[in-house]
C-alpha cells in the first residue's frame, strides 16, 4: 500500500461549505463514489443489525414483550440524534462528522473526546460482532467442531479486506448486506403475521395475543427488567450515525441526507417495534434466549426444512454487516483526528483507493484482541463488550447533541445559519436526549453485575482521555498554528 499522507496534505483540505468558516484538513482526498442508494441502503442497515438479530432473543427472553417499548423509547432519542447530525451535515458536510463538528464548536480537546469515544464504541462493538458471528456460524454442524475464536478470526479478515480496497466497494457491500437484511426481516414479519391472523400453531403455541397473556402480560416479570435493557437497546441503534460520516463521501448530501434520516422513523417503528411484537406474539417469551437469534428460533420450531438455516445466515450478514461499518466509520474519523494531531499518525494514512487504511487497521487490531476474548470466554464475551460499547454509544450520542446545542447557540448569536433542514423543538430535544442518556448511565449502575462494572469504569476511561490528552496537545497545537500561519 502506498502512502498518500503528506506535510502538505495536514494544512490543506476541501473548501468549506456555504455559510461555514470552518477548514477541516481530514476532509481532503476522498473520493466521492457513494450514490444515493448507497446513503439510502446504509442508513437502513445502522438501523438494523447485531443488536436486533442476536441481542433482541436474551432480552426477550428477561424482560418479556415489554421489550418492544424500550425499542420504541430508544428509536424516538436514536431518531433526535441522527436528525441533529442530519442537520450538522447540511450545515457543512464532512468525513470527519461529529468528530470535526467538536473541533469546530468545543475546541480540539471536545473533539479528542469525541473521537475516541467513538473508537472506543466501535473497537467494543467489532468484538461483538465477530462474537456474533462466530456464534451463528456454531449453528450449521459443519462449523460446529470449530472453536468460536477461529471463527470470529476468519469473519474479521473477510470484512478487513473488502473494506481495505476502496469506498465503492464498501458501499456496495453495505447496499447488498441492507438489500438482504431488510428482505428477510419483511419475510419474516410476512410469515409471522400469516401465522398469527391463521392461527396456526408454532411449537404446540397458538399465536395471538393470548401467548402474551398466558405468559404474564406485557411486563411478566414486572418494569424494572425492561428499563434494565435500556443500554442493550441502545446498543441496537448503534450505526445510525453512520449515514453522517458517510455523507463526506457523496457528492449530493444535501439532497440525499433529508430523505434517508426522515425514513429511519418508519423503519425503527416497522422492524424493530414490529419485529419484537410479533415476536412476542408467536411464542412466549420464556422460548427465546440469548444463545440463538430470535428469528432463527421461531423458524426452528416451525420446522420448515431449511428456514432456520437461511434466516441464520441472514443474521450472519447482519453481523458482518455491522462489522464492515465500524471498520468504515473509525477510519474516516481516525484520520480527521491523525490530520489535527490527536491520534497517531499512521492512521491518517491513505492507499491508492483512497481509502484511510491506518485507522481501519487499528480498529481491527482491538478486533484481534476480541478474538482472544473468544477464546478466553466464549460464552461470555458478547455481553461483556457490549457494555463496553453501550459507554461509547452514549459518550458519542451526547457529543453529537453537545455540538447540536452549541450550533443552536451560535445560530441565535447570528455567528452560524441553520439550514433548512433542522432538528425539531431545539433547545429542548437536545436538553431531553441528554437526559435520557444519563439516565441510561444510571440504569447499567443499578442494575448491577456488568454494567455497574462498567460505570465504576468511567472514571478509569476519564482518565485515560484526560492522559491521552496532556499526551497529544503539543502536537496538536503545533498544527493549529501551522494551519494559522498557512
Amino acid at each position: 500500500m502506498s502512502d498518500r499522507i503528506t506535510a502538505a496534505e495536514t494544512l490543506v483540505a476541501a473548501p468549506p461549505a456555504a455559510g461555514s468558516s470552518h477548514v477541516d484538513a481530514g476532509d481532503a482526498g476522498y473520493s466521492k463514489d457513494l450514490k444515493s442508494r448507497h446513503i439510502n441502503m446504509i442508513a437502513i442497515g445502522g438501523a438494523i443489525g447485531t443488536g436486533l438479530f442476536l441481542g433482541a432473543g436474551g432480552r426477550l427472553a428477561g424482560a418479556g414483550p415489554s421489550l418492544a417499548i424500550a425499542y420504541a423509547v430508544c428509536g424516538v432519542f436514536a431518531f433526535f440524534v441522527v436528525r441533529a447530525l442530519g442537520e450538522l451535515v447540511l450545515y457543512r458536510p464532512s468525513s470527519g462528522a461529529f468528530v470535526s463538528y467538536a473541533r469546530e464548536f468545543m475546541g480540539e480537546k471536545g473533539a479528542f473526546a469525541a473521537g475516541w469515544l467513538y473508537f472506543l464504541n466501535w473497537a467494543t462493538t467489532a468484538v461483538a460482532d465477530i462474537t456474533a458471528a462466530a456464534t451463528y456460524a456454531h449453528f450449521w454442524g459443519m462449523f460446529s467442531d470449530i472453536p468460536q475464536w477461529i471463527l470470529a478470526l476468519i469473519a474479521l479478515a473477510v470484512v478487513l479486506t473488502a473494506n481495505l480496497i476502496s469506498v465503492k466497494y464498501f458501499g456496495e457491500m453495505e447496499f447488498w448486506f441492507a438489500i438482504v437484511k431488510v428482505g428477510a426481516l419483511v419475510a419474516f414479519m410476512l410469515i409471522g403475521i400469516f401465522l398469527v391472523v391463521t392461527q396456526h400453531p408454532v411449537d404446540g403455541h397458538t399465536p395471538g395475543f393470548s401467548t402474551i397473556t398466558d405468559s404474564g402480560g406485557i411486563f411478566p416479570v414486572g418494569m424494572l427488567p425492561m428499563l434494565l435493557v435500556i443500554q442493550g437497546v441502545v446498543f441496537a441503534y448503534a450505526s445510525v450515525e453512520l449515514c453522517g460520516v458517510a455523507a463526506g463521501e457523496t457528492k449530493s448530501p444535501e439532497k440525499i441526507m433529508p430523505k434517508a434520516i426522515n425514513s429511519i422513523m418508519w423503519r425503527v417503528g416497522l422492524f424493530y417495534v414490529g419485529s419484537v411484537v410479533l415476536l412476542a406474539l408467536l411464542l412466549p417469551y420464556t422460548s427465546y434466549s440469548g444463545d440463538q437469534s430470535p428469528f432463527v428460533t421461531v423458524m426452528d420450531k416451525l420446522g420448515i426444512p431449511g428456514a432456520a438455516g437461511v434466516m441464520n445466515l441472514v443474521v450472519l450478514t447482519a453481523a458482518l454487516s455491522s462489522l464492515n461499518s465500524g471498520l468504515y466509520s473509525t477510519g474516516r474519523i481516525l484520520r480527521s483526528m491523525a490530520l489535527s494531531g490527536s491520534a497517531p499518525k499512521f492512521t491518517g494514512r491513505m492507499n491508492k483507493g483512497q481509502v484511510p487504511y491506518g485507522g481501519i487497521l487499528l480498529t481491527a487490531g482491538f478486533g484481534v484482541l476480541g478474538v482472544g476474548l473468544n477464546y478466553v470466554m466464549p460464552g461470555e464475551a458478547f455481553e461483556i463488550v457490549l457494555n463496553f460499547a453501550s459507554i461509547g454509544i452514549l459518550g458519542t450520542w451526547g457529543m453529537i447533541m453537545l455540538c447540536s446545542l452549541l450550533f443552536w447557540h451560535r445560530s441565535r448569536d447570528g455567528r452560524v445559519t441553520r439550514p433548512s433542514y433542522q432538528l425539531p423543538w431545539a433547545p429542548y430535544t437536545q436538553i431531553v436526549t441528554l437526559a435520557f442518556l444519563a439516565t441510561v448511565v444510571f440504569l447499567m449502575w443499578w442494575g448491577g453485575g456488568v454494567g455497574r462494572t462498567t460505570v465504576m469504569c468511567l472514571p478509569l476511561i476519564a482518565a485515560a482521555l484526560v492522559g491521552g490528552w496532556f499526551v497529544v496537545r503539543g502536537r496538536v497545537n503545533a498544527l493549529a498554528q501551522e494551519r494559522e500561519d498557512a
